[in-house]
């Protein structure tokens, strides 16, 4: 019996089995295929193995009998002084920041992707690292036998409870969790679960896109956060007028009918609706 040879999957039917579960879901991996949309031949696993070739170059140097602490401050001076991985302060908001592999290669990304890195090497030392999505500024988490230490893998710093406290007070102040309404510190120092930490990572991607009215690009990264956050109605929302934007009438409509049913309630619902209407005329508006 003849068999056909079986077809490689697209970039985003990759990227959907990988965020298919919950348990075992490989965050790395799905960071790096997000990059496939700029650069659909990027071979995730080789990737993965110049990021295991790093990993492989410090462990050869530890001692087998290095305690948590000695093992932090090699990483710490590996990543940051010998590989010279920091933010890109030049040109934050540069879309490449949220690629893994252009990160790899220029040592600048933002705090998320610098962050996943560095995650990624620790734990290949022994150490128990996490992102936290802390407001405004991922962050990494390491449990130490001394207790837990904080990074900003932006700068390399360490931050003390009192860093912590300045950074948050702002967000509190907005949000008015202060006085009475305060919210203890270690509810924002939560490890971040891997299908936030790609949606935030999207989100990110999502928002340079939108700022440059880059519709085709934002079509992109909105398919995948709807693959990642399948219930976010608002991400919907947002690709139907998208769609818009793309002259795809048809489209549009299915996307923001659908969002109108889950939020018929939502305060945008008005107005969507009306922009409904306006997507079914004949000949109505194409953009482009």
């Amino acid at each position: 019996m003849k068999h056909l040879p079986q077809q490689a999957p697209t970039p985003l039917e990759y990227f959907a089995a990988l965020v298919a579960e919950d348990q075992d879901l490989p965050l790395l991996e799905a960071a790096i295929v997000v990059a496939q949309d700029e650069y659909p031949q990027l071979d995730a696993q080789a990737v993965l193995a110049e990021i295991d070739g790093l990993a492989a170059r410090l462990k050869r140097r530890v001692p087998a009998d290095a305690s948590a602490m000695q093992r932090l401050r090699l990483l710490n001076r590996y990543f940051f002084e010998e590989l010279g991985f920091a933010g890109n302060v030049n040109d934050y908001y540069d879309r490449r920041n949220s690629y893994l592999n252009d990160v790899l290669a220029t040592r600048r990304g933002i705090p998320i992707t610098l962050a996943l890195l560095y995650s990624e090497l620790a734990n290949q030392l022994g150490l128990a690292a996490r992102g936290v999505a802390f407001p405004g500024h991922f962050l990494i988490k390491l449990r130490m036998p001394q207790g837990e230490v904080v990074i900003d893998p932006f700068s390399g710093r360490s931050l003390s409870r009192e860093d912590l406290d300045e950074r948050l007070a702002p967000y509190r102040h907005r949000h008015g969790l202060t006085g009475d309404y305060e919210v203890p510190l270690g509810l924002f120092l939560q490890a971040a679960e891997p299908r936030d930490v790609l949606a935030r990572l999207l989100r990110n991607l999502k928002e340079i896109h939108r700022t440059a009215e880059d519709w085709p690009r934002l079509l992109a990264v909105l398919d995948r956060l709807l693959l990642v956050v399948p219930e976010a109605a608002e991400e919907l929302r947002d690709r139907g007028l998208t769609w818009a934007e793309l002259g795809r009438p048809e489209d549009a409509v299915r996307d923001l009918e659908a969002y109108l049913v889950q939020r018929p309630q939502a305060d945008d619902a008005p107005a969507l609706q009306a922009r409904v209407l306006e997507l079914r005329q004949p000949g109505g508006p194409r953009l482009h």
